[in-house]
């Protein structure tokens, strides 16, 4: 009765808010009632709004198991369907199923504009006072009322936003209804649909009149037209013409007001331009269709996400010995490259004779064992660490300060490969062995750690990467350098951005490094350890100074003082052995 009663309670006290999610509790609750399926499908909805949540996945693999449900009956409980009715859209579109994307489009635009009027009718209500104080307002009765009414305008206005954000997500899905019209567009076109292709094109015009490809593929629509038909009289989708022209009319009152009541307001980008359909086709114009179709770009081609800095690499790798292997275009991605010898044997097998002695159980992770999967032991430590028990003499110190100077060498291989224009700096440090734990192994279907990008949260059924807290949004470049080989599993792996298609396979062996741009445009993995250890020395870089790693700088005065020593030993000519 305790857990019924409990679970009424939070059942009771849900909410719509993406704020609120309580399903993460709910899954526990159905565990203990014995209700598997609804266990399930409670855990897959919290997981659809945290995907980094990697415990929770784990869970869903090995109940959804243990209750025979299969992947298409999980339920996302928060999903708004308009959401689901645009991804169905999407998903048929790059399955060359144009008949049943337009279908889905179609239903979506229309869940949109019911959603956008139960949105804007919530934004009616009490006024609320955060920005100032009310008792301190000598407005007059006018001044107050319109105040009010601003604010439930303001409050409208952003239900672009709101509509276009997934649940548990704070940012919007860039360019979200625009990108409607678009799909539709080429879809038409597609199935022969000329006037209705045109009807879109013209209507994703409305957002962005500038757009080089769409106003192509109007100039072609155009042309594929019957002679019958009059094409000054098609314009851009009614449906969609007044809801631009009630936005631009909302955003000029809103401008106005902010001037005579003396508010703070800026009309953000709502359409930002490189939210662009995948797979960018376009119809080139001045062509027949047989042709069009034919020098149409891939219908399936997924363009990498936008990266908000130049794009180099190819430059020097400024140390001997090292061995290039593959660049991005090999690797199959962007911002790739994988490289040997940058550890000799000897350091390899110094280095990984110092982590059995400096590794803690869980370092990184708040002390958990098993944080990526409980089929493997987690060991970790970090360069600071490892310089004090040098100091201390619990490990040999010239074997500390090889770790440290390692790192040091790959963050500057890094910055000269990727021909960077800045400084890179290090964001985390951290020598990391995984342990397949005997007696777990069989019928193992779980990676070493799940796919994920390092500084953003990868959503593979939105096919975005949040970048947004929890995630290390600073990370900018990331870089592996493996210690041992002799373990069975553990390939590292990059994804396309469903977190399945794997685009390359990196097998670890002594002094390999796998280097990678940090964002969404590389998600990536490790395979099951299934026998042995794997160590490796993670390294994450940032261009910010201001997110550095504290224990780096303190790592930093430490090697500073040590050389102030030895060179004062050195001056004195004292004998380490006499000094003891």
């Amino acid at each position: 009765h305790g857990t019924s009663l409990t679970l009424f309670i939070f059942q009771s006290s849900l909410s719509k808010s993406k704020e609120q999610i309580l399903f993460g509790p709910f899954f526990f609750f159905f565990l203990q009632l014995n209700q598997l399926e609804k266990a399930v499908e409670a855990a897959h909805t919290f997981f659809m709004a945290n995907p980094e949540h990697m415990e929770m996945q784990q869970n869903i693999e090995d109940y959804r198991t243990m209750a025979g449900v299969e992947a298409f009956q999980l339920v996302d409980r928060e999903a708004k369907p308009h959401l689901e009715s645009y991804s169905a859209g999407v998903k048929h579109y790059e399955a060359d199923d144009f008949e049943v994307a337009i279908k889905y489009f179609e239903q979506a635009l229309r869940e949109y504009f019911n959603e956008d009027m139960e949105c804007r009718a919530l934004c009616e209500g009490p006024q609320r006072f955060e920005e100032y104080e009310y008792l301190g307002n000598k407005g007059s009765l006018y001044e107050a009322i319109a105040d009010h009414y601003m604010q439930v305008l303001v409050c409208q206005h952003e239900c672009v936003r709101e509509l276009a954000t997934r649940p548990g997500r704070l940012s919007p899905i860039e360019n979200f209804l625009p990108l409607h019209y678009d799909y539709l567009q080429f879809a038409y076109y597609r199935v022969g649909e000329y006037v209705k292709a045109l009807e879109c094109a013209k209507g994703y015009l409305l957002f962005h009149p500038d757009d080089e490809d769409v106003l192509d593929n109007v100039d072609y629509y155009e042309s594929l037209l019957d002679d019958s038909i009059d094409r000054g009289s098609i314009e851009a989708r009614e449906d969609l013409a007044m809801f631009v022209k009630r936005h631009k009319l909302e955003s000029e009152l809103l401008k106005s007001a902010a001037e005579g009541l003396g508010f703070l307001y800026s009309e953000p980008n709502y359409w930002i331009r490189y939210g662009g359909r995948q797979d960018e086709n376009r119809v080139p114009s001045g062509v027949n269709m047989e042709a069009a179709e034919i020098r149409g770009l891939s219908m399936g081609k997924k363009s990498p996400p936008k990266i908000e800095r130049d794009l180099r690499e190819g430059g020097p790798l400024i140390y001997e010995n090292i061995t290039f292997v593959y660049n991005s275009e090999q690797l199959n991605g962007t911002q790739r490259v994988l490289l040997d010898n940058v550890l000799s044997e000897e350091q390899c097998r110094e280095l990984y004779s110092v982590a059995s002695r400096i590794l803690l159980v869980g370092d990184g992770y708040r002390g958990k064992t098993s944080p990526h999967t409980p089929n493997e032991k987690f060991e970790g430590a970090t360069v600071l660490k490892a310089l004090k028990f040098g100091y201390e003499g619990r490990v040999p110190l010239k074997s500390a300060r090889l770790f440290y100077d390692i790192s040091e060498k790959a963050r500057k291989i890094v910055e000269s490969y990727f021909m960077l224009n800045s400084t890179l700096y290090f964001s985390y440090t951290h020598m990391v062995c995984r342990t397949a734990l005997s007696g777990q192994q069989d019928r193992r279907n779980d990676l070493s750690h799940p796919i994920h990008a390092d500084n953003c949260l990868l959503d593979p059924e939105a096919n975005e990467c949040w970048k947004e807290p929890p995630a290390y949004t600073f990370r900018d470049y990331s870089a592996l350098l493996y210690m041992n080989d002799d373990f069975e599993g553990g390939e590292f792996i990059f994804t396309e951005m469903d977190a399945k298609t794997v685009t390359a396979s990196v097998k670890p062996k002594c002094g390999r490094m796998i280097s990678f741009s940090s964002g969404g445009e590389n998600p990536h993995g490790v395979k099951a350890v299934t026998k042995g250890q794997r160590c490796a020395v993670a390294l994450w870089f940032t261009l910010d100074p201001l997110y550095r790693e504290l224990e780096r700088i303190q790592a930093d005065e430490v090697i500073a003082i040590l050389n102030q020593e030895q060179q004062g030993r050195h001056t004195l000519k004292i004998n380490p052995r006499d000094e003891l």
